[in-house]
């Protein structure tokens, strides 16, 4: 589905889902003066179509008891020159790693990091990622406040 094929109905929805994904089909129907099968026809073309991939659950990851979060810009060393599929599988093993990126830049890779204070980020910094295979340079940015905005489908 193309991005032109997408109607204002169909943004709306999107809007809807981002915003809540446990949303059903007859509540945001009604919130859009749509009938429930409608907007359930709607929802299963999106997901057909693979504009929509999913719907995650937003963990608060602060009530669980990891109150920092922190990127890391990981530039690999060129010696030994290790395989990037060695390091990505390597990164994704350590559970406090939330996300993996493979970025164009200062850095190869970017992830984000979640731990319980900034200590338990120092040990799983010197433990974890400063022994994966082919580190070189590590910048740590630690998240002060974050907002999460929904995207362009309006």
């Amino acid at each position: 589905m193309a991005a032109a094929e997408l109607d204002d109905s169909d943004r709306a929805i999107l809007r809807e889902l981002v915003g809540d994904a446990t949303s059903g089909a007859g509540e945001i129907g009604r919130r859009l003066g749509l009938s429930q099968p409608a907007t359930w026809r709607r929802i299963r073309r999106l997901e057909e179509a693979g504009v929509i991939k999913g719907r995650r659950v937003e963990v608060d990851r602060a009530s669980l008891g990891f109150g920092v979060t922190v990127f890391l810009g990981i530039k690999l060393a060129t010696r030994g020159r290790v395989s990037l599929e060695d390091f990505e599988r390597a990164a994704t093993a350590i559970p406090e790693v939330q996300m993996v990126q493979h970025v164009l830049g200062l850095f190869d890779y970017r992830l984000r990091v979640v731990a319980r204070d900034l200590a338990d980020f120092e040990r799983v910094l010197r433990r974890r990622v400063m022994t994966l295979p082919g580190v070189g340079n590590v910048e740590a940015n630690v998240v002060l406040t974050e907002e999460r905005r929904p995207g362009p489908f309006g």
